[in-house]
């Protein structure tokens, strides 16, 4: 780690510098908030609720200003950037009403007794690590309701999105929250991985990919004390199955695989389709796409996507469309670089029924794979072929098939005639196997950013001993 190391942002769409900064100090920052989080622990639940409350109404006044700088740093479309923002503003709400109801306090009387009391503490000290798809309401999705349970954050940002995360934090301080309280991380994986093994923090809120949240897994293994959400990846099935609304189930599949140009966790990435649909189906699905406009995220007409994150990112995607090519998959529409220096892809569609073996891997863009089955045993066993298990989809069917496929399917989300993605910030949100560690986040995240303490208390010591005395 270098503190005199500068870390540079640039735009993906541009490649036009965005923002420059020095690294992060951790320990610096750790210890700052160490020091800042016993007051914050002990000022009233609705002292904390009001200030958070301030935090949304000042990104509310800057909400456009915000969102340009969302698609700038990501290179998503402005209107998508500006749903981002939308979801960071609503958090606050949502974090209040899930805090009321999932860490509410309970008293039972007892006589003699005295009181049993059910209260929440806070952890301390949270590391909040944020990915770069969505720079603002991910981290946020854990900041808000570990502010509201009375924890201190060091948030370290994604390197690729460093400018949206130090954009953020700046907004608590305009609220009134003590700039120690919640503090911005700039740095690389050294910073990170630094943050994660401090011995003065007391929980890590990771948000990114499986591969990352395994290391952090792997880390943290012996140091039970700190808490772990981890929230991953997926290899996201959408099984498609009779229906006579083909153009709207394309529509459903579109939005589940491209949206966010496939760089969203719930994105789906696999269609497993009924062998007699396949040619009407794919059909659609490749008209639909070929109709996609993709461009820069200011761009008049609007782009429904925009480039991945950076031209590394581009050229690894690639890779993996020639890859499932040339180990037996079928190209339906080829994965094409429209600007040969910027990471702009065209949307991919590949068949890849006849491959001996399907890597079970997220490759994290616009790449949807194509798996073709005869029976609807078949296409519930191929959609769980995964360690995954974040988000799955069914398209079409019977209410007696959906039950079937909400009863077999292991994944958090599953959803019918639904896109995989699009999960709503009022419920849970989170999978099993590679996609997480059973602590789901959204409406669920004041779960692990408070503790339960059970208490029985009287306000006079009253005693007695029984069998087992001599007589005095």
């Amino acid at each position: 780690m270098s503190q005199t190391a500068e870390l540079i942002s640039y735009e993906p769409a541009t490649g036009a510098e965005l923002w420059r900064s020095k690294h992060g100090d951790v320990d610096e920052l750790v210890d700052r908030a160490r020091r800042a989080w016993p007051a914050w622990a002990s000022e009233p639940l609705s002292r904390r609720i009001e200030l958070v409350r301030r935090f949304a109404i000042q990104v509310e006044k800057d909400q456009e200003a915000f969102a340009e700088l969302i698609a700038r740093e990501t290179g998503k479309p402005i209107w998508e950037a500006r749903t981002e923002v939308a979801a960071v503003i609503g958090k606050v709400d949502i974090s209040i009403r899930a805090y009321s109801e999932r860490t509410g306090q309970r008293k039972l009387d007892s006589a003699l007794q005295g009181s049993a009391a059910l209260r929440h503490k806070p952890h301390g000290v949270m590391a909040v690590l944020g990915p770069y798809n969505f720079p603002a309401h991910l981290p946020n999705g854990h900041i808000i309701p570990a502010l509201i349970a009375g924890n201190a954050i060091v948030f370290k940002p994604s390197e690729k999105t460093p400018a949206v995360g130090q954009k953020l934090v700046s907004y608590f301080a305009k609220a009134g929250i003590p700039e120690d309280l919640v503090q911005c991380l700039i740095g690389g994986p050294d910073e990170g991985k630094a943050l994660v093994a401090h011995r003065g923090v007391d929980g890590v809120l990771f948000t990114g990919s499986a591969q990352v949240g395994i290391a952090i897994n792997r880390k943290l293994a012996t140091d039970p004390g700190k808490i772990v959400a981890l929230e991953m990846g997926g290899n996201n099935p959408i099984v498609l199955w009779d229906t006579p609304k083909m153009e709207d189930a394309a529509a459903l599949i579109i939005q589940s695989a491209f949206t966010t140009a496939g760089q969203r966790c719930t994105a789906g990435r696999r269609l497993i389709v009924k062998s007699s649909m396949y040619d009407e189906a794919v059909s659609a699905v490749k008209t639909l796409a070929n109709r996609i406009i993709v461009d820069e995220p200011f761009a008049e007409p609007q782009p429904f996507m925009g480039c991945v994150i950076d031209n590394n990112t581009a050229d690894q995607l690639t890779e993996s469309f020639l890859y499932l090519l040339s180990n037996g998959g079928k190209a339906v529409s080829h994965m094409r670089r429209p600007v040969d220096d910027r990471p702009f892809l065209s949307p991919a569609i590949i068949d890849v029924t006849g491959m001996k073996e399907r890597p079970d891997v997220e490759l994290f863009g616009p790449l949807l794979q194509v798996v073709k089955v005869d029976d609807f045993d078949e296409a519930i066993a191929e959609a769980n072929n995964t360690r995954f298990g974040l988000s799955a989809s069914l398209i079409g069917g019977e209410p007696q098939q959906y039950n079937r496929f909400w009863a077999n399917i292991r994944a958090g989300i599953v959803n019918w005639n639904r896109p995989t993605n699009g999960a709503s910030s009022a419920a849970p949100f989170g999978g099993i196997g590679f996609s997480g560690n059973h602590r789901p986040a959204a409406y669920y995240a004041a779960d692990y950013c408070a503790y339960p303490v059970t208490s029985t208390e009287v306000d006079q010591p009253r005693a007695s001993v029984g069998v087992g005395f001599r007589e005095a």
